[in-house]
């Protein structure tokens, strides 16, 4: 019999961008609403096959915040780095079940969770040690929204 042994040494972009990535947008592409020029266009399932592409989506997410938390894949074992993991499993089994119902409300909701999730992680994991190493950004890099522009006299 073997032992127990992990192979974690795909890096995190790559896990990210294979798995975690495809995963996320797969179940976030599956709610919700969008504008166009044609009018209202719905994003939820129509199908057997979309529904149970989004509840594989979210059991891919609750399997990947397994793998967060795997010796040698752990960033921060002893601070929240594993707690967002879980978080993300709990938040992604909420998706599978919403998505197994076919309740595009509660698709929609537990999508807003799981993004809540990544962008706590991102920002303590991500982007907190990317300005603690290069300092601030000098300048916006994004455009002002139509909102925040300066009003004209």
């Amino acid at each position: 019999m073997a032992s127990v042994k992990y192979d974690t040494n795909l890096q995190m972009a790559e896990f990210m961008g294979h798995v975690v990535d495809p995963a996320a947008f797969g179940f976030w592409r599956g709610s919700g609403s969008e504008e166009t020029v044609e009018g209202t266009r719905e994003l939820a399932p129509t199908t057997d096959e979309g529904w149970e592409a989004l509840e594989t989506s979210a059991a891919t997410l609750i399997e990947a915040g397994n793998m967060l938390q795997l010796p040698g894949r752990a960033r921060d074992p002893e601070g929240h780095w594993n707690k967002y993991a879980q978080d993300l499993s709990a938040r992604a089994a909420e998706g599978k079940l919403a998505a197994f119902k076919k309740d595009k409300v509660a698709v929609f909701e537990t999508g807003a969770k799981i993004f809540q999730v990544c962008e706590a992680c991102h920002a303590e994991y991500v982007i907190g040690p990317q300005i603690k190493a290069n300092g601030p950004a000098i300048a916006d890099p994004l455009p002002a929204w139509p909102a925040d522009l300066p009003k004209k006299k």
